[in-house]
Order: structure tokens, then C-alpha cells, then sequence
């Protein structure tokens, strides 16, 4: 099949005092630039979940002129902002075929809490969702599903995590986003790749790490990952081998050395 390019956005963040309304701005005129086929967003638009910081991430959002796809976040859900969500941005659940790759973004959150999970109920949908014939498979969910290094004690992953990693395998899905940590980072899980998208657009960073966002080139059997900084280079994450799950993992320069 064609290249596909998939840009992998998380973690806005609208109305916090740590966010960084230039980033933004250099976020949507590098994605424009770019012109993938579509823009993933694994949520945490907002702070706290209030509809004015709603409508400025919508206003980001509409800026970008590729397809997008997006999530709610922890912090989107917070003070009933799911509402705003649904009405100013969309579903909470979304499905999306694009050159023979299918993407299912489903909703991780819970009002009010950190943690999150997509629960035993939603299992079915997922199963029948990726049960369609199609070349690669994407799920998309706010909530990391493995724990990152450099976040300190863990607490808030997707409390279903182990059940629905089982799920995904057995759903022969290739790919998962995720964000809500602000820590990027790849695995490899059996046949399984996991991609944890940074910060975009926040100050709110751990150590050394920068705001980013990920580049995700889809080709004939080959699977490039790549992690872009505003206003900087790119640099790449991962390159794997879906039908092997053979893969080359880097170690990004860029943050280790706070360039």
C-alpha cells in the first residue's frame, strides 16, 4: 500500500498556566506542513474540563487541516467537561478506515478520577470492531497501558490494562497510542507495539524531557516512528516490521542532551 502518515498529538492541555500558546501555534503549522492523512489526539485537551478551555483547544483543532481524530483525556473529564466534549469536539468513540488501516479510538476516562480504563463491557465492541479485514490495526485510548519509565511511582495507567493488552493481541492489532504521562516512549509487547506520546503544547515535563509529538509512516510491512519537537528536528523512535514484529529501537539524543 501508499505511505500512510499518521501525526500523533496528546496532551494540549488548554486553560493550565503551563500551557504554551506559541507551542500550539507551531504545532498546527508543522502538522499543515506535514499534510498527513490524519491526526490522532490521545486527549487532555483541557485542564479541567471547563468549556471555555474547550473552545480554545477546539479553535487549535480547526486549525489543523488533516482529518482528526480525538479522545477525551482525565483532565477533560474533570468537572463534567465530557459534555463539552461531545458537543464542541465529538463522540467519545470514534472508527476510521483509512488505506486499508483501521483505527478505533475509544474513551478511557472517568469523571473526576486520574486513572481510567475502557472496561470488560466494551471488550465485544472492540473484538467486532477488528474483526474486519484490513492490513494494519490502530487502538487509541488516553490512558497508558504500560508503565513509563521516569514518571515515579505509577498510579494512574488504565486500571483494565492486563485484560484488555490480552484483548488487543488477540485482536491482532499492531498499534496502540496512548499519552497522559507526558513522557514519550516505544515498546514492543509479544507482536504488539506501544507508542506513548509526550506533551505537545505544556511546560508540565518530567526531567528532561521536551514537548513533542509523534510521526507515524505506515508503509508496505515496515512501520516507522518517528518524534518531532516544535520549533526543532525530528528524530526517529522506532522502526519495526509488523508481519515479524522485527524491530530497531533509538535512543532520542535530543532529550538526553536538553537540546
Amino acid at each position: 500500500m501508499a505511505e500512510l502518515t499518521i501525526a500523533h498529538i496528546s496532551d494540549i492541555h488548554a486553560g493550565s498556566p503551563y500551557f504554551v500558546p506559541s507551542m500550539m501555534d507551531r504545532v498546527v503549522v508543522e502538522l499543515n506542513e506535514l499534510r498527513p492523512d490524519v491526526v490522532l489526539c490521545t486527549g487532555d485537551l483541557t485542564e479541567m474540563g471547563f468549556r471555555p478551555d474547550y473552545v480554545t483547544a477546539k479553535e487549535y483543532l480547526d486549525r489543523i487541516e488533516a482529518p482528526c481524530v480525538v479522545v477525551p483525556g482525565n483532565h477533560d473529564a474533570r468537572n463534567v467537561g465530557y459534555v463539552h466534549f461531545e458537543e464542541l469536539i465529538g463522540p467519545r468513540w470514534q472508527t476510521l478506515s483509512l488505506a486499508g488501516v483501521k483505527i478505533v479510538a475509544l474513551d478511557s476516562s472517568e469523571p473526576d478520577l486520574d486513572y481510567g480504563q475502557i472496561g470488560r463491557a466494551n471488550y465485544g465492541f472492540l473484538r467486532e470492531e477488528f474483526a474486519q479485514p484490513v492490513s494494519f490495526r490502530i487502538f487509541m485510548l488516553h490512558h497508558h497501558v504500560l508503565p513509563i519509565p521516569g514518571t515515579g511511582r505509577e498510579r494512574s495507567m488504565a486500571l483494565d490494562a492486563g485484560d484488555l493488552l490480552e484483548v488487543l493481541q488477540e485482536c491482532n492489532v499492531n498499534l496502540v497510542l496512548s499519552g497522559h504521562k507526558h513522557v514519550p516512549y516505544a515498546w514492543r509487547l509479544e507482536r504488539l507495539f506501544v507508542i506513548n506520546a509526550g506533551t505537545c503544547s505544556s511546560l508540565r515535563l518530567r526531567g528532561n524531557t521536551k514537548s513533542c509529538y509523534n510521526v507515524v509512516r505506515i508503509g508496505d510491512d515496515r512501520v516507522r516512528v518517528a518524534r518531532k519537537y516544535p520549533f526543532h528536528g525530528e528524530e526517529e523512535l522506532i522502526d519495526f516490521v509488523p508481519s515479524t514484529a522485527a524491530f530497531d529501537k533509538y535512543i532520542c539524543r535530543t532529550m538526553e542532551e536538553g537540546a
